[in-house]
């Protein structure tokens, strides 16, 4: 597996109805929804612009490295491949002196318009986002004007900074879960 150079931006708040509505409207297709279940684990305690993701989708477990190089569309790099065993990962990194700096959750529900991926992403704590991601930043910027939004209102800022948007430091949460979700093993 090769460094990919990730192309996404977030339109933040929104309503998932609508936002459905408009996908709809605009030829997009539905594909699943899921819970989606990680551990983050620091490379170098401190370091936010480099992270370990190990993530289970619901219908893949992945492991990823994610380096942020700026707040670009195109600023995020990684590498990602994917795992048979979610807790086997977590305990085969656990075994390297990786220790889970975070378990977090989100509920997404994904859509196709054309090649683009679009993700209605909610999150414990703020209000849902809209996540296109796409194989150009030109690509990005045609999906987001098709379902009615301005290039200006895109955002490529990370999660830890739409929380903190919200008032949250996601570095302090160790567990971000929906009320009622089981601690999960792992």
């Amino acid at each position: 597996m090769s460094i990919t150079t990730e192309y996404e931006a977030k339109i933040l708040a929104v309503d998932p109805d609508l936002i459905v509505g408009r996908i709809k409207r605009a030829g997009g297709t539905h594909v699943a929804d899921r819970l989606m279940r990680r551990y983050v684990y620091d490379i170098v305690p401190g370091d936010d612009s480099t992270w370990i993701r190990l993530r289970d989708t619901g219908r893949e477990t992945t492991l990823c490295v994610k380096q942020i190089i700026s707040d670009a569309i195109d600023g995020v790099r990684e590498v990602e491949v994917n795992v048979s065993d979610f807790a086997g990962a977590n305990a085969l990194l656990g075994m390297l002196g990786f220790a889970p700096k975070a378990y977090q959750e989100n509920r997404r529900s994904s859509w196709r318009l054309g090649s683009v991926r679009l993700e209605i992403d909610s999150w414990p704590l703020i209000p849902p986002y809209l996540e296109i991601e796409a194989d150009s930043t030109e690509q990005v910027h045609a999906a987001a004007q098709r379902l009615g939004f301005q290039v200006a209102q895109l955002t490529a800022e990370n999660t830890t900074a739409v929380y903190a948007r919200y008032g949250h430091d996601l570095a302090a949460l160790t567990e971000l879960r929906f009320p009622g979700s089981e601690p999960t093993e792992g």
